[in-house]
């Protein structure tokens, strides 16, 4: 039930501007960090606003839905909403300065398809991407933990595709005067789909989503539903009925002005990205290779029974959680 869920008690915000001031926060904790012997103006020069990372974010959220239709086997939308819903509350809390995100990327797909039941083994999954398969699976294990992390282990989500079912199912069953709901199917789809670039996933339950959808694709139909949920859904509710109404309105706004950044603007915007970034947590970097390099060669040292350490000990169970987790 969503009105009991970590979803709805953790990972909720009041509106759009509670979310861009978490995401706000986790910018300025980067550059404040990363830029502390910088002036002002150096700092605006070198590292992205939250403005620019928002972009970026977006433009990530496009490359995700490409990669899973693309994937194969087919994957189901519900597994693709799961993992768009891992990469925007990762990028709430963090920015993309300190985390590459096609690197997270990959590993929210991959673990939605785990924790939504879709059986893919890494052999496959890692099958749908090109390059280094191999450096690519090493990857995605090495930053699950930490999207784990990051997501305080809240993996259940609540996708607005269900409450659809339920909705379309009671309109065939008490609103029998609107003949074949499902002619509305293409155009509840298409705002489905746009609605998850929005920031409209981390304020609205999954219910208003769906039935924002419905009058969506209604409304782009010239149809009316209007009697339905007056007379049928919320007959003996009118404050329900007059915060859905806002709701709707707020949600279809955001749809309505979803537009991905030209990509002029995203090729400089990775320029940037790649000027900045946390070299710590970037793969390509020679800090990140000489750290993950200590790493295999203590467990190694550990398994020859060279190290006794408390480090090694930390090595170790750092990388059987890994091994632990490619077997679920």
């Amino acid at each position: 039930m969503f009105a009991t869920s970590t979803q709805r008690h953790f990972w909720m915000f009041k509106d759009e501007t509670d979310v861009s001031n978490a995401r706000l926060s986790a910018n300025i904790k980067y550059i404040s960090s990363r830029g502390r012997n910088m002036t002002v103006a150096e700092r605006e020069t070198h590292f992205l606003n939250v403005v620019e990372e928002k972009s970026l974010i977006m433009s990530y959220e496009y490359q995700l839905r490409d990669f899973c239709r693309k994937f194969h086997p087919p994957m189901p939308r519900y597994v693709i909403g799961t993992a768009l819903h891992y990469l925007k509350r990762f990028y709430v809390n963090n920015s993309v300065m300190d985390y590459p995100p096609k690197e997270i990327l990959v590993t929210c797909v991959y673990l939605a398809c785990k924790v939504e039941e879709f059986n893919v083994s890494m052999d496959q999954f890692v099958g749908n991407l090109k390059g280094d398969r191999e450096k690519a699976a090493a990857i995605i294990l090495n930053n699950e933990l930490l999207l784990m992390q990051q997501l305080d282990y809240q993996l259940t989500v609540h996708n607005p595709f269900r409450p659809l079912e339920g909705l379309m199912i009671d309109m065939k069953t008490r609103f029998p005067t609107f003949s074949d709901p499902e002619r509305l199917r293409p155009g509840i789809d298409e705002f489905l789909e746009q609605v998850f670039y929005t920031d409209a996933i981390l304020i609205y339950s999954p219910s208003q989503i769906s039935l924002a959808a419905i009058i969506h694709s209604a409304s782009t139909s010239k149809e009316n539903v209007d009697e339905y949920i007056t007379k049928i859904l919320f007959s003996e509710d009118q404050k329900r009925l007059l915060n859905l109404i806002e709701a709707v309105k707020k949600i279809r706004v955001m749809v309505r002005n979803v537009q991905l950044p030209h990509r002029d603007t995203i090729k400089a915007l990775e320029k940037k990205l790649a000027l900045c970034c946390n070299p710590d947590n970037n793969s390509e970097s020679p800090a990140f290779k000489k750290r993950m390099k200590q790493s295999f060669d203590e467990e190694e040292s550990f398994e020859d029974g060279q190290y006794p350490s408390a480090s090694s000990d930390q090595v170790r169970s750092m990388l059987m959680g890994l091994s632990e987790m490619g077997k679920i």
